[in-house]
């Protein structure tokens, strides 16, 4: 979890980064295979193959294109989960100090500041009050 407090903040910011898995895994049904139990699988049967009857090249070929295509695929989600998360915390801290007001009008106040985790983006107010930034919200400046 992320909080992003104003300057003058109501709270010090603690900043700690969730842990998050390194291993990329392509999900099936009920069975899961990561990218190291894919490559493994691949260099065995490279591995075990019969001599007399080696695999034939255009398999081989379309082995390594899938091996590329995992390798491919692993770096793009590493990507985006990066411009996810950069894009959730300057959303965060472009609200810090902005009025809010939900649409209903119970809820209302400065945002003091705000945190990030899992389940989004939590505002706190300079009234001590939390409340999740969902689109029911109306934000203006002071």
């Amino acid at each position: 979890m992320t909080t992003i407090a104003s300057p003058a903040g109501a709270s010090a910011p603690a900043q700690s980064s969730s842990s998050s898995s390194t291993k990329p895994t392509a999900t099936t049904g009920t069975n899961t295979l990561d990218y190291n139990s894919f490559l493994q699988l691949l260099i065995a049967q490279m591995k075990n193959q019969d001599p007399t009857a080696p695999t034939d090249s255009t398999t081989f070929v379309s082995q390594l294109a899938s091996f590329s295509s995992v390798q491919q695929q692993t770096q793009t989600n590493t990507v985006l989960s990066q411009l996810l998360s950069s894009s959730t915390l300057s959303q965060a801290g472009s609200i810090v100090g902005l009025n809010i007001q939900s649409a209903d009008g119970s809820v209302s106040g400065t945002v003091a500041s705000a945190t990030v985790s899992s389940s989004g983006i939590t505002a706190t107010l300079t009234n001590g009050q939390s409340v999740p930034v969902t689109n029911n919200l109306t934000f203006s400046k002071p």
